[in-house]
């Protein structure tokens, strides 16, 4: 099993005292209280009152406009949640590390606002999910069978939190994925998942030559020509509707295609969805074709805490997206690609966020 060198010092060996550990089942049996106590502390802008000064717990009060009661009972979970101290002298709270970390990082933020708005009622069906292999907790957001036939049709706020969400971990990608991209002659790319075309305005940007088609659902076509319209290079934007899902609905074989790019969106499928999707691309594929994938694989992360998020947001796909994927081990799908009939001809890893791009050969 491949883990990067520094994931290994954190999970070949545990090093807790028993007094940590401790603390650490506890916090995992609150998780939902310590949850909350944050959400609400960032929202009344009250960590924010205390990145610029100390306060006590009347002054807050005063502040945030609420009761003393319920300043206190926010402060002394915060406290012990350890995103506050306290001055025993004078009774005035001060912001802590990770609460500053809650306020001014941007990767906390986006994880909170999407776990708040688009898992939290969901997850309560985590169980149910886990067993049955379908997306139990969807019904809190919708009724569809996967949340990518309701993406358009989400609530305000969960839509908000859900493209916020898909957006930051993959624009910061871009720029050396691009350079990767056109570091081979291509004039004609698929991006397969495309979403709202971010992507494709990137790669007619950045090549005045080449002619994008985007392969989706209907309906995240029609969000794409809503978003690229009118701007530069659009003209060289053109949807194919797909539901890959369906076993037989094949890829555009009119026309040969340099590169296929897909990014985010293998973490979409289950195994054999991903074999059936990666055979129908090799279908289309020329020796000179090369496939894309670009992932957030979480045995390749840098640092042990992005690791530890996306193995949660693998519980998101459980209960909320489809029931059956997750964001994968580098070993899982090179096995798939390999099922496949495709083949591995380099990994580069630690594109922005945290990335990886998979570079496949028919």
């Amino acid at each position: 099993m491949y883990l990067n060198e520094n994931l290994k010092k954190h999970y070949t060996k545990d090093s807790a005292s028993a007094i940590e550990a401790q603390r650490l089942a506890q916090i995992y049996a609150f998780g939902p209280v310590m949850f909350q106590v944050a959400r609400i502390m960032v929202k009344w802008g009250i960590f924010e009152m205390l990145n610029d000064t100390s306060a006590t717990a009347e002054e807050i009060a005063e502040k945030a406009g609420i009761s003393v009661y319920a300043a206190k009972c926010l402060l002394e979970s915060s406290l012990t949640m350890r995103t506050v101290t306290v001055d025993t002298k004078t009774g005035k709270y001060s912001l802590a590390k990770a609460g500053w970390f809650l306020v001014n990082d941007e990767s906390t933020r986006v994880n909170m606002d999407f776990n708040y708005d688009v898992n939290y009622q969901g997850l309560f069906y985590l169980e149910e999910a886990l067993k049955e292999g379908k997306p139990a907790g969807l019904k809190c957001l919708g009724d569809w069978p996967t949340v990518y036939e309701g993406l358009s049709q989400l609530p305000q706020m969960a839509s908000r939190s859900w493209f916020a969400f898909d957006h930051f971990y993959s624009d910061g990608s871009f720029e050396q994925a691009l350079q990767l991209v056109f570091s081979r002659p291509t004039r004609r790319l698929m991006d397969v998942g495309g979403n709202t075309g971010r992507w494709a305005m990137q790669c007619v940007n950045y090549n005045p030559d080449v002619e994008v088609t985007i392969v989706d659902l209907p309906q995240q076509l029609g969000l794409m020509r809503e978003q690229t319209a009118g701007q530069p290079g659009a003209e060289r934007i053109h949807g194919y509707a797909a539901n890959m899902l369906d076993d037989n609905c094949k890829l555009p074989s009119d026309q040969t295609f340099d590169a296929i790019w897909m990014s985010q969106f293998l973490d979409c499928f289950g195994e054999k969805e991903i074999v059936s999707i990666l055979r129908r691309a090799a279908e289309v594929m020329t020796p000179d074709t090369r496939l894309y994938i670009m992932e957030t694989l979480w045995d390749r992360q840098r640092f042990d805490t992005a690791a530890f998020c996306l193995t949660q947001i693998s519980l998101y796909f459980t209960a909320i997206a489809n029931g059956t994927s997750k964001m994968y081990h580098s070993d899982d799908l090179v096995r798939l690609i390999n099922e496949a009939g495709l083949q591995v001809e380099s990994i580069h890893d630690f594109l922005g966020l945290g990335h990886s791009v998979l570079v496949v050969k028919a």
